[in-house]
């Protein structure tokens, strides 16, 4: 059977396209969600001034470029395991401690936070203030871990208390 789709009823004419945006308006507001936000992340990228990399390339980096490493991560966080000479300033005190890593202006800067979030600030405030080769670690942390990439972990007080007591005990 051969369908005619040449009568008016079948056009899609605007009041056609009206009536399915109402009947199927959570699946229209979801695609203009979903288009503001692909246009969103387009702008980010093509305005970015800072460089990305995977895990692969921080490795890579670390290797042959020799770059400060940022932990924008909050103390205990870094405490947990970090990537080994990384400085610690955590994202929110960031603006008032830039002094501690002025020298590290115009050479290569790998930012971590956990997720991959707030070192996408902390890049955006360096490249304002005049670093020059700012690189932001795409899954942080996180992306680190996932890949089985060692971190350095620092030990507490109390266990290296404890471990010297045992010690001073032992040798007596």
């Amino acid at each position: 059977m051969i369908t005619n789709y040449d009568n008016d009823r079948d056009k899609m004419n605007p009041e056609r396209i009206s009536e399915f945006l109402f009947n199927h308006w959570i699946i229209a507001s979801a695609l203009v969600l979903v288009s503001a936000l692909l246009i969103q992340d387009t702008w980010e990228s093509i305005t970015r001034k800072f460089k990305r990399v995977s895990t692969a390339g921080a490795v890579d980096l670390i290797n042959n470029h020799d770059p400060a490493i940022l932990d924008v991560r909050e103390p205990f966080e870094h405490a947990k395991g970090h990537i080994q000479d990384a400085i610690n300033i955590p994202a929110a005190k960031l603006s008032k401690r830039m002094n501690e890593i002025e020298k590290y202006k115009t050479k290569p800067l790998l930012v971590v936070c956990q997720t991959g979030t707030r070192s996408v600030t902390a890049c955006k405030n360096l490249y304002k203030q005049g670093y020059e080769n700012v690189i932001h670690l795409t899954g942080g942390i996180q992306a680190w871990e996932d890949h089985k990439l060692p971190l350095m972990r620092k030990k507490s007080h109390k266990k290296s208390a404890k471990a010297k007591s045992a010690k001073s005990t032992n040798e007596s």
